[in-house]
């Protein structure tokens, strides 16, 4: 049996997620059946896909010995709330660097609101040079004026290989109990993870909650600087993003709302919701053959 580290005791994770199979007449008439991983009950405060992600990455800057965490995000980023969450637990500094200048001097939404209170401090910047924080020299400009040099950097929405990494035991946990996994998607990380902790058996599918359409070279690109190459079986289901990122147009909320009431599950509405309203409506143009027990990956709550 393996020990939990200093790290786990601190956070208390709650790992492997419950994997919940519910009845609903949308998949039943078309012979699917629907599990729901319960991500979002493998941390009180950091749920889904944030724990999956940020804890490697919290184990390694912890193991190098670094007393503060910088990363990235817009305005209404659940993963910068994680990782200000994050370092409250644990101890650690934290800084924001938030897409949006016009931002600052402005009342904080509810969810900066939050990362401040957990300690985070926030620098905004333009969002031209949001747009290029990977470039080395931009980056280090961003760094410097946060006020964060030497800090550990996670990227944002806390894609990078460690990551993957931790998302692959999500797989490991799936396996022998699914057909397919789906997942929704904002920077591809866990979907990459995921597809290879399926192992060769499982197929995982990402439903991308943004448009654009450049996902699939970018889980491509991770999944090479994690593992080497490619890794599982994957791919994108196209077309659910409802206008873009944190976009809930009256009928996704409708539809959200309504499998709620049905399922008593708390519906989060920027990924999880289109995640459940594209299985509904792939189930529906006959994607999934007959018998497919597929399982949605439920990142997170509202």
């Amino acid at each position: 049996m393996n020990r939990p580290s200093n790290l786990d005791v601190l956070l208390q994770p709650r790992p492997p997620s419950p994997l919940q199979e519910v009845r609903d007449t949308r998949f039943d008439r078309h012979g699917v059946r629907l599990l729901l991983k319960r991500d979002d009950l493998v941390h009180p405060e950091l749920p889904g896909n944030k724990w999956r992600k940020l804890a490697p990455n919290l184990r390694a800057a912890v193991a190098a010995g670094h007393g503060e965490l910088v990363t990235f995000g817009g305005a209404y980023s659940n993963h910068l709330r994680a990782t200000a969450a994050a370092g409250r637990l644990l101890g650690l500094r934290t800084v924001g660097v938030v897409r949006g200048e016009e931002l600052a001097g402005r009342p904080l939404n509810d969810s900066l609101a939050r990362c401040a209170a957990d300690g985070m401090r926030l620098h905004f910047v333009p969002r031209c040079e949001y747009r290029r924080k990977a470039e080395p020299g931009i980056q280090a400009g961003l760094l410097a004026g946060a006020g964060a040099q030497g800090a550990y950097v996670i990227p944002e929405g806390g894609s990078n290989a460690l990551a993957l990494t931790g998302c692959a035991e999500l797989g490991r946990e799936l396996r022998g109990s699914t057909d397919i996994a789906a997942v929704a998607c904002g920077t591809g990380g866990t979907l990459a993870g995921l597809a290879a902790g399926l192992g060769p058996d499982g197929r995982a599918l990402g439903v991308p909650v943004l448009a654009g359409g450049f996902l699939e070279a970018e889980i491509r690109s991770l999944q090479r600087r994690a593992f080497g190459g490619p890794a599982g079986d994957w791919a994108l289901a196209e077309g659910f993003h409802h206008g873009g990122y944190a976009r809930v147009p009256d009928a996704l909320e409708g539809f959200a709302a309504e499998f709620e009431d049905r399922h008593g599950l708390p519906v989060e509405r920027i990924y999880v919701a289109k995640l459940l309203w594209a299985l509904v409506e792939l189930s529906a143009a006959g994607r999934f053959p007959r018998g497919t027990a597929l399982t949605a990956v439920i990142t997170g709550r509202p």
